[in-house]
C-alpha cells in the first residue's frame, strides 16, 4: 500500500471514530446553553479521480472534505449553521451561532424533531461499503483504456475526456431524543465523453456507470465503446417538421419524468400550493398498469438507509399504485403543516423503483411504430405548478417499429397531467445507476416542435 493510500485509510477510520463524539459534543453544548432540542449531521469524505484526455494523462486530483449541519430549537424559533471545521472550538462557536440565530427567527408552530417514537431502532446494515485499495497508477491506467477504447473509431475527432472516480463517505446523524446512527459508504464511477464528426457536423456524447462495488463497475474499455457507439449513431442528424407523435423517453432519461412527477408530491411543493398535483391523493394519475415504490433497505442501493435525514426508520412505500397516487413525499415539518403524518422521507425517496409492462427496448420501437425516440433532453421548461412541460430534444425518427437516422433541433411539449395518463409501456431495459429504477417509457403523443 502506498503512502497516500495508507493516509487515505487512516483518515476514515479517524472519522469513524471521531464524528461520533463530534455530533454529541454539539448536542451537549446546545442542551448546557438552553437549546430546547437539537440535531447534527457531520461528514467526511475522501475521494481519488483521474481524467484522461486525447491519451494522455489530464489531471490527477484528491479530495477530502468535511462538515458539520446543526439545527438548534429555543422552544418554536429555529437556527441553523454549517460549517467545515470540526475543531472543539468551531463546533462550540457554531452551537453559539445557531442559538443566536434562533433568538432572531419567528416561531414557526411546525418547527421541531421529528418525534421520539419514530425514531429508528435495531436496523440492518445496508452494506453501502465495499472499499477497495485503488493506487493513482490503476485509475490512470483505466481512465487511458477507457478513452483509448472509445477513440478508436477514426470518425471520433476529439474527446472531452475519460474519468475514474473512487471515493469513500462517513455520515452521522445524532439528536437530542438520543438518536445516533452512522453510515459508511463506497463509490467508485466511470466515463467517457467523445466528440465526432467535423466542422458543422459534430455531435457529443457520452456514457458512464456508476457503482458501490469496484467489481461491478462496467469495464472501462465497454464504457469508452459505448461512448462511441451513441456519437456515431448521432452523426448527420435531420430536422423534423412539426407535429403530433408518440414520444418514447430512453431509460437514461425517462428518470427525469419521475423525478418530476417526485417533484409535485414533495411536501414543501404541496404546502406551498406549488404542484399539479397537489389534492391528488387517492386519484388515478397514471395508468392502471403502473406502480412506483421505494426500496430504502436495497443492499448496496444508490440511496440506501435505514433512518431519513431526522432519524426516522425508513421503510417500504408505495407512492403510485396501479395508477393511484396513494402517498405523498413528505418529511416531519412539510407533514405537520399539511396536517399528515412523514413518511419518513426526509431527504427524498429512496431507490426508486417503476414498474415495468414487460417488452423490451425493441418492442417498444415496434409498439411506438412511428415517432420520437428521445436520447437528450435540454433546459428547465417545467412548470411544477400547471405541469406545462417544454423542453428541448435530440434522438432519432422511428418507423416502422425501426430507428430511422438521427434528430436534432426539436422541442417536445405536453402537459405532464396528460403525458401520465398517456404512458403506454414502460421497458425492461431499466437503468439501475441511479436512484431512479426506470425502463424507457412510452407516451401516446406529445407535440413535436421542429422546423
Amino acid at each position: 500500500m502506498s503512502q497516500q493510500e495508507e493516509h487515505y485509510t487512516e483518515q476514515m477510520n479517524s472519522w469513524r471514530a471521531q464524528l461520533p463524539e463530534c455530533a454529541q459534543q454539539v448536542l451537549e453544548r446546545a442542551r448546557s446553553l438552553g437549546a430546547s432540542a437539537a440535531e447534527v449531521s457531520v461528514s467526511g469524505s475522501s475521494g481519488l479521480s483521474v481524467n484522461a484526455r486525447m491519451g494522455e494523462v489530464e489531471t490527477v486530483e484528491f479530495n477530502q472534505d468535511q462538515s458539520v449541519s446543526l439545527t438548534l430549537y429555543r422552544g418554536k424559533k429555529k437556527g441553523h449553521v454549517s460549517v467545515t471545521d470540526l475543531t472543539e472550538k468551531a463546533l462550540n462557536n457554531a452551537v453559539d451561532m445557531a442559538l443566536a440565530f434562533a433568538d432572531h427567527t419567528a416561531e414557526d408552530e411546525f418547527a421541531g424533531l421529528a418525534d421520539a417514537g419514530l425514531m429508528a431502532k435495531d436496523w440492518q446494515d445496508p452494506e453501502l461499503y465495499y472499499p477497495q485499495s485503488l493506487s493513482v497508477d490503476t485509475l490512470t491506467e483505466q481512465a487511458l483504456l477507457c478513452e483509448n477504447a472509445g477513440r478508436s473509431d477514426q470518425h471520433i475527432t476529439n474527446s472531452d475526456g475519460a474519468g475514474l472516480y473512487s471515493g469513500e463517505r462517513v455520515m452521522v446523524y445524532a439528536n437530542s431524543h438520543g438518536f445516533s446512527g452512522m453510515l459508511s459508504g463506497t463509490n467508485y464511477s466511470s466515463s467517457c465523453v467523445l466528440i465526432a464528426g467535423s466542422g458543422d457536423n459534430m455531435q457529443r456524447d457520452y456514457w458512464y456507470d456508476s457503482q458501490r462495488q469496484w467489481s461491478n463497475l462496467m469495464p472501462p474499455e465497454a464504457i469508452g465503446k459505448k461512448a462511441a457507439e451513441r456519437v456515431l449513431a448521432r452523426l448527420n442528424p435531420q430536422k423534423i417538421s412539426t407535429r403530433k407523435v408518440p414520444v418514447l423517453f430512453a431509460a437514461e432519461v425517462a428518470s427525469g419524468l419521475i423525478g418530476h412527477l417526485m417533484g409535485a408530491i414533495s411536501g414543501g411543493s404541496l404546502y406551498r400550493n406549488a404542484s399539479f398535483l397537489k389534492d391528488k391523493l387517492g386519484e388515478q394519475v397514471m395508468p392502471d398498469f403502473l406502480s412506483i415504490s421505494e426500496q430504502p433497505g436495497l443492499k448496496a442501493g444508490v440511496s440506501s438507509s435505514p433512518f431519513d435525514r431526522e432519524g426516522v426508520a425508513t421503510r417500504d412505500n408505495t407512492f403510485v399504485n396501479q395508477g393511484v397516487l396513494s402517498s405523498y413525499l413528505l418529511g416531519s415539518y412539510s407533514a405537520r403543516k399539511l396536517g399528515l403524518e412523514t413518511t419518513a422521507n426526509a431527504g427524498g425517496a429512496r431507490n426508486l423503483k417503476v414498474s415495468t409492462t414487460g417488452e423490451d427496448f425493441a418492442q417498444l420501437l415496434k409498439k411506438m411504430d412511428t415517432g420520437l425516440l428521445v436520447t437528450e433532453l435540454m433546459g428547465q421548461g417545467v412548470n411544477m405548478v400547471t405541469g406545462d412541460y417544454s423542453r428541448g430534444a435530440a434522438g432519432f425518427w422511428v418507423e416502422n417499429g425501426v430507428i430511422q437516422y438521427p434528430v436534432h433541433e426539436i422541442t417536445i411539449a405536453g402537459n405532464l397531467n396528460d403525458m401520465f395518463r398517456k404512458i403506454q409501456a414502460i421497458g425492461t431495459d431499466i437503468d439501475t445507476r441511479g436512484n431512479t429504477h426506470t425502463g424507457s417509457i412510452l407516451i401516446e403523443q406529445m407535440s413535436l416542435a421542429g422546423s
